[in-house]
């Protein structure tokens, strides 16, 4: 471990309100980060959202400096009410320094960008009210990042165009699907099994990044058929695609177009799924437009909407378990036909079927 000397004797960092802010467990930053140890060397890490009187990132980086072969790591932090914010660096002489910066240290920033421009990768936990604006910086500049969001980001038009294209993917990931934050403003943390001081539970979190990891070149092994199986694989009302709730229950013989629930970016392979579109209204175009009542514990509303609210939906089968414990979600206001309705999906196709009928193709005479 690198001897850290700190040019500043006086580098007391002042305490605030943190009670809306949440910081990532320094062993959950060690579990992911140690995927992509060969694309640090000589690398200067930002932690652009990262007060590190509270936040584990730049002890982590400080840490695994030399683990990594790290160049230097950097750290700026937001500060509310106008306050002015610093800057933190660890180089490679072990050093490190503080310098105030001139503004609040968001990283919208000018001064902020100017550090963002002299970095390689950056990794931090940023506001997920602002993951949009925060991934669209990095993406403009050009970055590597590995960072923390919540899974539903996959449903915004921003961030499913960069996926769709392969520019941003998941990484590891958070064990269960959900992170373990640090609040000391909590009291606890209850789970079924014990109570943690200063902990909250934030389900469907995930990492996000652009950085290559083995985890992603791992194929879905795939056991289950739609031949002589087509009841379990219910047709959309609303686009020609079957609807599939679990993702290892996507069948190993089906070339059409399948819905697949977000928690498939987990175990997502390029080279065996193509990614078509999201499942709602501006991403596909779909095939009906039906008046439809909602309906609220199988009861009438008085509320209209057209497709399912803009998302993809299929007929209501009270023989099948979740239809029968929700009940429909839809009337359809013409014939009475009822409905229910899909959470977000992705519509997938596998690349790996339509690879094999190319190569039939040529030893058809």
């Amino acid at each position: 471990k690198k001897q850290i000397k700190k040019t500043n004797s006086n580098l007391k960092l002042a305490s605030k309100n943190k009670k809306d802010e949440f910081y990532t467990q320094l062993s959950d930053i060690e579990k992911e980060v140690k995927n992509y140890k060969k694309h640090f060397k000589d690398k200067v890490v930002y932690c652009n959202c990262d007060d590190p009187e509270w936040s584990n990132f730049f002890k982590y980086f400080t840490n695994a400096f030399d683990f990594l072969g790290l160049k230097k790591v950097i750290t700026t932090h937001y500060e509310k009410d106008g306050e002015k914010s610093y800057k933190l660096e660890l180089d490679n002489q072990g050093e490190i320094v503080k310098t105030d910066l001139e503004g609040d240290g968001d990283f919208k920033s000018e001064e902020c960008i100017e550090i963002l421009k002299e970095a390689d990768i950056v990794i931090t936990n940023p506001p997920f009210s602002l993951f949009r604006e925060y991934v669209n910086q990095l993406v403009e500049y050009d970055k590597k990042f590995l960072i923390v969001g919540h899974q539903n980001a996959i449903t915004y038009k921003e961030i499913f165009k960069l996926i769709k294209v392969n520019k941003i993917w998941l990484g590891y990931g958070f064990k269960g699907g959900a992170g373990h934050f640090i609040n000391k403003h909590y009291k606890n943390y209850a789970t079924a099994g014990d109570k943690k001081e200063g902990m909250i539970r934030v389900s469907g979190v995930q990492w996000f990044t652009n950085l290559e990891h083995n985890k992603r070149n791992e194929e879905i092994i795939l056991f289950k058929k739609y031949k002589n199986n087509e009841t379990e694989y219910p047709n959309y009302e609303n686009y020609d695609a079957i609807n599939i709730d679990i993702t290892k229950h996507i069948p190993i013989d089906y070339n059409g177009h399948m819905g697949v629930p977000i928690t498939f970016m987990d175990k997502y392979n390029p080279e065996q799924f193509e990614i078509v579109a999201l499942g709602i209204t501006g991403s596909i175009k779909f095939t009906t437009n039906k008046k439809m009542e909602i309906l609220k514990d199988n009861k009438e509303t008085g509320k209209f909407t057209h497709n399912g609210k803009g998302t993809l939906y299929r007929k209501y089968n009270k023989e099948i378990k979740k239809d029968k414990e929700k009940g429909a979600a839809f009337k359809d206001c013409e014939n009475g036909e009822l409905y229910s309705s899909i959470y977000a999906r992705i519509i997938i196709k596998n690349k790996n079927l339509k690879n094999k009928e190319k190569k039939n193709e040529k030893f058809i005479y």
